[in-house]
C-alpha cells in the first residue's frame, strides 16, 4: 500500500474515530476496482510473454530440424535429436493454450466479477462508494456536533484561565508597587475575582459538553461499526475472489500438473533412451563400411561379345530369353561370361522402363539385336563433380565441371541415365554430379 496520496488529507493517518478518517475505508472501495484492472493487466502481459515464448520455440524447432536433417548425424541418435524439436512443437502448443487461458478465461472472470461488484453512477463514481461515504457521514454527524461543542467550551475555558492568570499577575505587581493607591489595588483584586468566576463557569460548561459527548460515544461507535462491517464484508468478497483467481492462474501456470506436459517429457526421455550406438554402428558398417557388397575383379577372357553394344534390356533379361548369335555352345556346356556381365552385374535396370516404355528393338546388319534411338525427353541440368570415364559402351564419359542432362531418377545401384550436350545418351554414377541451382 502506498504511503502517500490522498490519505494525507484526512488526519495524517489518525484514529479511525476522528472526524473524516473513515474516508480511508471509503477509498478502499475505489482501490478494489482499480486492483481488478491491474490484475487483468498483469496477467495479460504474462500472456504476451507466453505467446512470444511459444513462437520462439516454433522458430527454434523449425531451424534445427532442418539443420539436423541436412547434417551428418544418422540413425537412432538422429531420431533422438529430432525428438527435442518435436517436444518443442508440443511445448509451444501448451504455452499457446496457457496464453489463451490467461487472456480469455482468467481475464474474463475478473471482468465479470468487477462488473457485478462495482456499479458506476451517471454522475461518476461507484454506488458502493457513495453508500459507504453517506453511511459513515450519517453515523458521525451527531457525534461531530457534540465534539465541536466540546472543542468550543474547551477553548473558552482555557481562555478564561489565561485571563485569570493575567489578572492575578497584575494584582501581585500592584501590591508590590508603592505608587499604587489602595483603590487601584482593590480594582485589580476585583478583576481577579471576576476572572475566577468566569473561569469556573467556563469549566462547568466544558465538563458538561464533555459529559454529553461521552454519552454519545457508545451510539457513535455502534453506528460507525455497523457501516464499517458492511465495507469489510464487501472487501472480504474481493479478497476471497482474488485468492480464487490467483489459484486458478497458478493451476494454469503450473505445467507440472498438465498431462500433456508430462507426456511430452516422458516421450522425449523414451526417444533419447531408444538411441542405440550398436545399431547405428552396424548400419554405418553395412551402408558405408566393410559390410557393403563388392564385385571383386575376376579374370576376364577376351571375347568378341565385349566389343558389341548390348542393350540394358538384353543385359538384364533372363538367361532363357537371351538370343545368342555368336559363341554358340552345345547343350550342357556353360556359356562363357562376357566382360559386361562381370563388371556391370551390380546394376539392375529391370525397373527403368515399363512394358509400354520399353525401347523398340531391331536386328542390326550384323544380326545383333539393338535398341532404337530413344525419343528425347525433358530432364534436369546437372554438373559433374569429378572426372568419369565410361567403362562400357552404354556409359558416358565426362570431365569435372562439364554439364549434362539428367533424364531419369537414380536406380537402386546408384546409376542415372543422362545425355551429353553432344547428344550422346548413356549411364553415369549419380554421386558424380550435382543439380545446377536454378
Amino acid at each position: 500500500m502506498s504511503s502517500n496520496g490522498d490519505l494525507q488529507d484526512v488526519g495524517s493517518y489518525g484514529s479511525f474515530w476522528e472526524p473524516g478518517n473513515y474516508k480511508r475505508t471509503v477509498k478502499r472501495i475505489d482501490d478494489g476496482h482499480k486492483l481488478c484492472n491491474e490484475l487483468v493487466s498483469c496477467f495479460q502481459e504474462r500472456a504476451k510473454i507466453e505467446k512470444a515464448y511459444s513462437q520462439q520455440l516454433n522458430d527454434w524447432a523449425k531451424k534445427w530440424r532442418g539443420v539436423v536433417e541436412k547434417g551428418p548425424q544418422y540413425g537412432t541418435l538422429e531420431k533422438a535429436w529430432h525428438a527435442f524439436m518435436n517436444a518443442a512443437d508440443r511445448l509451444s502448443e501448451i504455452h499457446m493454450e496457457l496464453k489463451e487461458k490467461l487472456i480469455v478465461e482468467d481475464s474474463e472472470k475478473i471482468r465479470n466479477w468487477q462488473k457485478d461488484a462495482f456499479h458506476k453512477q451517471m454522475i461518476g463514481g461507484f454506488r458502493e462508494t457513495k453508500e459507504a461515504d453517506e453511511g459513515f457521514r450519517k453515523a458521525q454527524k451527531p457525534w461531530v456536533r457534540k465534539l465541536k461543542e466540546v472543542e468550543s467550551s474547551k477553548k473558552s475555558y482555557h481562555q478564561a484561565r489565561k485571563e485569570e492568570r493575567t489578572a492575578v499577575t497584575r494584582e501581585t505587581h500592584a501590591k508590590a508597587d508603592p505608587t499604587k493607591s489602595q483603590e487601584e489595588v482593590r480594582k485589580f483584586a476585583e478583576r481577579v475575582e471576576k476572572c475566577n468566576q468566569e473561569a469556573d463557569k467556563a469549566k462547568e460548561r466544558y465538563e458538561k459538553a464533555l459529559e454529553e459527548l461521552n454519552r454519545c460515544n457508545p451510539r457513535y461507535m455502534e453506528d460507525m461499526e455497523q457501516v464499517f462491517e458492511i465495507t469489510q464484508e464487501a472487501e472480504k468478497k474481493r479478497l476471497c475472489f482474488f485468492k480464487d483467481v490467483m489459484l486458478d492462474i497458478h493451476q494454469h501456470l503450473d505445467l507440472s500438473s498438465c498431462d500433456g506436459f508430462k507426456a511430452l517429457y516422458r516421450d522425449l526421455s523414451q526417444s533419447i533412451n531408444a538411441a542405440n550406438d550398436t545399431e547405428d554402428l552396424r548400419w554405418w558398417r553395412n551402408t558405408h563400411g566393410p559390410g557393403m557388397s563388392m564385385n571383386w575383379p575376376q579374370f576376364e577372357e577376351w571375347s568378341p561379345e565385349a566389343t558389341r553394344s548390348i542393350s540394358r534390356k538384353e543385359r538384364n533379361s533372363r538367361a532363357d530369353d537371351v538370343v545368342t548369335l555368336t559363341n554358340i555352345v552345345s547343350a550342357g556346356q556353360e556359356a562363357p561370361q562376357t566382360p559386361q556381365d562381370i563388371t556391370r552385374g551390380a546394376k539392375d535396370y529391370s525397373s527403368d522402363w515399363s512394358d509400354e516404355e520399353s525401347p523398340k528393338k531391331y536386328i542390326a546388319a550384323n544380326g545383333v539385336e539393338v535398341e532404337e534411338e530413344e525419343e528425347k525427353v525433358a530432364g534436369v541440368r546437372v554438373r559433374a563433380l569429378y572426372d568419369y570415364t565410361g567403362q562400357e559402351a552404354d556409359e558416358l564419359s565426362f570431365k569435372a565441371g562439364e554439364e549434362l542432362m539428367k533424364l531419369g531418377e537414380e536406380d537402386e545401384q546408384g546409376w542415372c541415365k543422362g545425355q551429353l550436350d553432344s547428344g550422346e545418351v548413356g549411364l553415369y554414377p549419380a554421386n558424380y554430379v550435382q543439380v545446377i541451382a536454378s
